[in-house]
């Protein structure tokens, strides 16, 4: 069908494109596997449409505030150790260097994370009841006219600027191929039981969202991969003649596929990848 919305189905319509059932497509059904896989990977991580944005909630643990303050608690755990020894005018010497744990685990179809959200309570401008914004509301804006929108608009922003100063963002590192988020934050403030709220971008298992598989770009894609395999395979039989003087030609193939696919790539970068945020400052 031409709207695929299964594995099978994108792999039967690439070969239909390539001239099945007409032609025999000399690729294996296990090398046709890799390159879905292959093909779902760089959709994933290129396309705009291959992720999208979400928020996880991770309740903090006494193990995690323990393994985070490493050297800062009374038994320290977690902490990795790396030696490095190097002659130095003909003296062995040792350079000893210590990195904390100081990260949580994330799923591994998590492939960003822009920043982490606290919701422990604590902030007295912005949080709970006894907070300024909340007294505002119960105390002046609950009747209606005593207090103009201006007026209200610019306390808020004054609460803002406090609070951005007295509590500033908390540091993360991330590498999608580590699986880990790493926090540079106090641990020593961190009590158990609250909340940390991930702001991140996760991608689209095709398992569960079944339009995937029918994406332009990923039909398009995986033609031109399936190609690029067929020829490489018909390789081996370049100068070979087949009855009735017909030449096979795998490197003709080859190269048309791998014109394809830089055109393809060209395109994702142009067209169907996110743009690189502009650093200011």
């Amino acid at each position: 069908m031409a709207q695929p919305s299964t594995r099978q189905e994108l792999i039967e319509y690439c070969k239909r494109k390539l001239g099945a059932p007409v032609l025999e497509i000399n690729v294996a059904a296990e090398q046709i596997d890799d390159l879905v896989d292959d093909a779902i990977q760089f959709f994933q991580e290129r396309h705009f449409d291959g992720v999208y944005p979400t928020f996880y909630k991770y309740k903090v643990t006494q193990e995690d505030i323990d393994r985070g303050r490493g050297r800062g608690s009374s038994s320290p755990v977690g902490i990795a150790t790396t030696e490095v020894t190097t002659s130095i005018v003909g003296t062995a010497t040792t350079f000893t260097y210590e990195e904390n744990s100081n990260y949580l685990q994330v799923p591994p179809n998590v492939i960003g994370v822009n920043k982490i959200f606290t919701f422990d309570g604590t902030n007295t401008i912005t949080h709970n009841m006894f907070s300024v914004k909340y007294q505002l509301f119960l105390n002046d804006v609950y009747y209606w006219g005593s207090t103009e929108l201006l007026s209200y608009a610019m306390t808020k922003t004054y609460l803002e600027d406090l609070d951005f100063l007295l509590n500033t963002q908390k540091q993360i590192r991330f590498n999608k191929r580590q699986d880990r988020l790493y926090l540079d934050i106090d641990w020593s403030s961190v009590t158990p039981n609250n909340y940390f709220i991930i702001d991140c971008y996760s991608t689209l298992d095709p398992n569960d969202y079944s339009r995937v598989w029918n994406d332009s770009f990923v039909k398009l894609y995986l033609t031109s991969l399936i190609k690029k395999q067929w020829g490489q395979n018909m390789m081996k039989f370049t100068g070979v003649k087949l009855p009735g003087g017909v030449e096979l030609n795998g490197r003709q193939m080859y190269d048309d596929a791998q014109k394809e696919i830089d055109l393809l790539m060209e395109k994702m970068s142009n067209t169907y990848e996110l743009p690189p945020l502009d650093m200011i400052g």
